[in-house]
């Protein structure tokens, strides 16, 4: 791939990035692109966005929050060439849209599994060691004496049994970070079972016990969604969002008021995956209800969460913690120049690729190989 250090002078080409990442983008201007930064927090105008599209630009760097389809492809008609996702997901982008235009788009896959991993374990303790609680009685001065049961207790996680819904990237490392605290993992993943990682992570967990490493004497195995959410004490969920009629196995509302009913009282739910997996209205009432013991979320069905969510009940607030689609939120991972570190340097990569005219077959970043197909 190409650095920053060594380049071929290209065309000036144009670039509109609806949002800034940073000193990444130094990378296209010292390549002599012509680049325009929108300069708010928030995402750009809908009608801003199309009038950058129509007046010519060759290429943009997007996030989950912009709207990429039919109708700003054919405002490109012509001149757009290449769309670079600052993102893993790409559920904002019309996939088929793109293809009937022949604009391909990248996306930043694999940079974040080790960062994502880490923040669904963080939050999992959080909600189960009850942390958030603790600092607001301490925060608002109603700590007044110590006892021990009062006003609350936490729920400890070394030695607990956790499901793991999805064993891509994501929920290899979340298990990885779960053998560290000799829990039992059950595994659930509808397209692939690696069997390979399962047999590896038992040896692992065995050799832990064996050398006294380890107190307690770990399990990890495939099992059926049924089973996972009956017997865990954790579930954390890392599939993909996948609707009716895209997939033999949809994921949309996959845990539903039927499948939360299916989980122990004394379980938590975590979610890092993206928010319509969960039935929101269904697990705010399992919280209300006691069906289960908390819930911890980074992604929402609607982001940012609106004002009138029922995720937002007062009554719940202790045992539902909310955070705002940060799971990716490290400093380099987010931000990093380098490809290989950064979601920033693999979104530029991206867009040099695809607008530099590399071998498609090469770009380790591209999306849909089919918009090359005339």
């Amino acid at each position: 791939m190409l650095s920053s250090g060594t380049y071929i002078k290209r065309k000036n080409f144009r670039v509109f990035a609806t949002c800034d990442i940073g000193p990444a983008l130094d990378i296209l201007r010292q390549r002599g692109y012509q680049l325009e930064v929108y300069p708010e927090p928030a995402a750009p105008p809908r009608e801003l966005l199309l009038e950058k599209v129509r007046n010519g630009v060759d290429g943009l760097i997007t996030s989950l929050r912009d709207k990429v389809d039919e109708e700003l492809f054919a405002a490109g008609e012509g001149t757009l060439k290449a769309v670079a996702q600052f993102a893993v997901g790409f559920d904002n982008i019309d996939r088929a849209a793109a293809n009937r235009h022949h604009i391909p788009f990248t996306n930043t896959a694999e940079v974040l599994t080790e960062a994502t991993a880490e923040f669904a374990f963080s939050i999992l303790l959080a909600v189960s060691r009850k942390l958030w609680p603790s600092e607001r009685l301490v925060r608002e001065n109603r700590w007044q004496y110590w006892h021990p049961s009062l006003p609350f207790l936490g729920d400890e996680v070394t030695g607990k049994t956790i499901a793991v819904i999805g064993t891509g990237r994501i929920g290899l490392a979340m298990i990885n970070k779960c053998a560290g605290f000799d829990m039992d993992v059950l595994c659930y993943d509808a397209e692939y079972q690696n069997e390979k990682f399962i047999a590896g992570m038992q040896q692992a967990m065995d050799l832990r016990h064996q050398l006294g490493l380890s107190r307690r004497h770990a399990h990890i195995l495939y099992a059926a969604l049924d089973e996972c959410l009956a017997q865990a004490d954790y579930v954390s969920l890392h599939v993909p969002l996948l609707r009716e009629g895209e997939s033999k196995v949809p994921t949309y509302h996959l845990l539903n008021e039927q499948r939360l009913r299916q989980m122990k009282p004394s379980a938590y739910l975590i979610n890092t995956a993206r928010g319509p997996v969960v039935d929101e209205a269904a697990l705010a009432r399992a919280l209300r209800e006691h069906w289960i013991a908390g819930a911890a979320l980074d992604v929402f069905e609607k982001e940012p969460l609106p004002a009138d969510s029922p995720l937002r009940d007062p009554a719940i607030e202790d045992r539902c913690r909310l955070y705002h689609h940060f799971s990716s939120g490290g400093a380099a991972t987010r931000l990093s120049p380098d490809p290989n570190i950064g979601m920033a340097g693999r979104c530029v990569q991206g867009l040099i690729d695809m607008l530099e005219g590399h071998d498609h077959a090469k770009m380790p970043y591209l999306v849909n190989r089919e918009a090359f197909q005339k």
